[in-house]
C-alpha cells in the first residue's frame, strides 16, 4: 500500500492498491495522537474530497409498552430553558399514534430513541451547534415552513445512526422529508468528525497510569495498557463497484474497524476505511499506531522491572488473530499448557474480552454499523463510523447509562471465523514468559 499526501488537507491521506485494474481509492480514518503531545488528538485519514423500516424492540418486552403521551409538556429544569423541546414531544405523539412501543418513564424512552440521556443529548448539540446553525441549506425546514432547529436536527442524524432505519422512515417519525434526513445526518457528521474529536485521543501519561492500574487491579496484569480488536461493517455495492477487494472470509462486502480500547471500553485509538478481504494482523500493520509502536513513540512509557530483572515493557492485549510482539500480548496455544500458562492466559482474556465487548456495545447502540448498509458510499462511510466511535465515547465521557439490551445478545462478528497469525516476535515471547513468571509470586 502506498500513500499520498493531499495539499489541501495534510491530514488526509489517500491510499491505492497497486495490483492490475483495482485503482479504486481507499479510505482510512485513523484516530491516535503523535508521540511529542501525548492527549492530542491526530487524525489520519485518506478521504476523497466530501462531496455534498422496521420496528426496533427491546428484548426485554416487559419494560415496554405502548404509552400515548398527551396534555403540555412538564416543566423544564433551568439549565434546558430557551432549548427546543417541542420536536421531542412531537416525536412521541407520533410514535404512539403509530401504536410502537417505547418505554413508560420517559427519561428511558428519551434513551431507548437517541442513546443518551438529555443532558448528554444537549451537550452534544453545544458542540455541533455553531455549525448547524450557519449558512443552513434551505431544504431544511418542517413542514410548516419554519427551520429545524439544532435540536432537531441533532435528532435526526442520531435517530439515523442509532436505529439503522432508512432514512424514509427517520423522515417520517420527525415529519420531514428523505432528502432532509440525508442533509441533516450528514451536516451532523461533518461537524462532529471535526469538533468532538478531542473524545477520541491516546492518554497522556498520567491518564495511563490509571488504566495500567485498573487492568491490573481487575485481571493481575502489570503495565498493560489497552485491549485491541476489529470488526467488519457489512454492505451492499453496486455490480460496478464490486470487487474482490472488498469482498471478505464470509462472502459479504464489509469494511474493517480496528479499535484499542483502556479499562473503560472508551476508544482510544481506531484505524478504518480499510476492505474487509484483509486480514487483522494487516490491517494492524498498515496502522499508523503499529508504525509508532515499531519506531518505539507509542507505548513507550516507564518499564517495569520484574524480580528476576525481566523488563516489562507498556503493552495491549488482543486474541491469536494478531501477532506475539514486544508491545502485544496474544495467548499461549497448545493443548498442554503449564499451570503458569493457563494462568497468564486467564489473566490476559479477562482483559483482551474488552475489546469485543466495547465494539458489542457500538454496534448496538449505534445499529446503523450493524445492519447491512445499503450501497454506501465508501469515502463517506469512514467518517460514519468515526462519529459512531465519538458518541460512544462521549457516552461514557459524560458518566451516562446506556439502557441494558443495547449491547449485541451475540458476538459483535456473528458469522466470522475466528483467524489464526502464527508470526512471534522472539522479543514478544520472552516478555510475555517474563509477564508469565511476574503473574507467580
Amino acid at each position: 500500500m502506498e500513500k499520498k499526501t493531499k495539499k489541501k488537507n495534510p491530514s488526509k491521506r489517500g491510499r491505492k492498491r497497486g495490483g492490475r485494474g483495482e485503482g479504486r481509492e481507499k479510505k482510512v480514518e485513523e484516530i491516535s495522537s503523535s508521540s511529542s503531545s501525548r492527549g492530542r488528538g491526530r487524525r489520519r485519514m485518506a478521504p476523497v474530497k466530501k462531496s455534498k423500516k422496521g420496528k426496533r424492540k427491546s428484548k426485554d418486552s416487559g419494560k415496554l409498552k405502548i404509552v400515548k403521551y398527551g396534555g403540555g409538556a412538564p416543566p423544564l429544569p433551568p439549565e434546558l430553558r430557551g432549548l427546543d423541546t417541542e420536536w421531542w414531544y412531537t416525536f412521541l405523539h407520533k410514535h404512539s399514534e403509530l401504536g410502537l412501543s417505547a418505554p413508560s418513564d420517559e427519561g428511558e424512552a428519551f434513551r431507548y430513541f437517541f442513546r443518551t440521556s438529555r443532558r448528554t443529548f444537549d451537550y452534544i448539540c453545544s458542540i455541533v451547534r455553531e455549525d448547524l446553525i450557519s449558512r443552513p441549506p434551505s431544504g431544511l425546514i418542517n413542514i410548516e415552513g419554519r427551520l429545524l432547529s439544532v435540536e432537531k436536527q441533532v435528532a435526526i442524524a442520531m435517530r439515523r445512526l442509532a436505529s439503522g432505519d432508512s432514512q424514509v422512515s427517520v423522515g417520517a417519525a420527525f415529519g420531514v422529508g428523505q432528502s432532509t434526513v440525508s442533509q441533516v445526518t450528514w451536516r451532523f457528521i461533518e461537524s462532529m468528525e471535526e469538533r468532538a474529536r478531542h473524545h477520541l485521543v491516546w492518554p497522556g501519561q498520567e491518564r495511563m497510569e490509571q488504566i495500567k492500574a485498573r487492568f491490573e487491579a481487575e485481571s493481575g496484569l502489570p503495565n498493560c495498557c489497552g485491549a485491541i480488536d476489529a470488526t467488519h461493517i457489512i454492505m451492499t455495492l453496486p455490480a460496478v463497484e464490486s470487487s474482490e477487494d472488498w469482498c471478505d472470509p464470509a462472502k459479504n462486502y464489509s469494511m474493517f474497524l480496528q479499535g484499542i480500547v483502556d479499562d473503560e471500553m472508551r476508544f482510544i485509538d481506531i484505524v478504518t476505511g480499510w476492505p474487509g478481504s484483509m486480514t487483522f494482523s494487516r490491517l494492524l500493520k498498515c496502522s499508523g499506531f503499529f508504525k509508532h509502536c515499531d519506531a518505539g513513540t507509542r507505548l513507550d512509557g516507564p518499564v517495569m522491572v520484574s524480580a528476576e530483572n525481566g523488563e516489562i515493557r507498556e503493552y495491549i492485549v488482543g486474541n491469536n488473530c494478531y501477532p506475539l510482539l514486544p508491545w502485544l500480548m496474544t495467548p499461549y496455544e497448545g493443548e498442554s499448557l503449564s499451570a503458569p500458562m493457563a494462568s497468564f492466559n486467564a489473566r490476559q482474556k479477562a482483559a483482551r474480552t474488552l475489546g469485543p465487548r466495547a465494539l458489542s456495545r457500538l454496534k448496538g447502540s449505534w445499529r446503523i454499523l450493524n445492519k447491512v448498509m445499503w450501497r454506501p458510499d465508501k469515502n463517506k462511510l469512514p467518517s460514519i463510523i468515526l462519529v459512531c466511535c465519538l458518541l460512544h465515547n462521549i457516552i461514557i465521557d459524560c458518566e451516562d447509562e446506556l439502557l441494558p439490551d443495547v449491547q449485541l445478545p451475540d458476538h459483535h462478528d456473528t458469522g466470522y471465523s475466528e483467524e489464526k497469525c502464527e508470526q512471534v516476535d522472539p522479543n514478544g515471547k520472552i516478555m510475555r514468559d517474563v509477564i508469565t513468571g511476574y503473574l507467580q509470586i
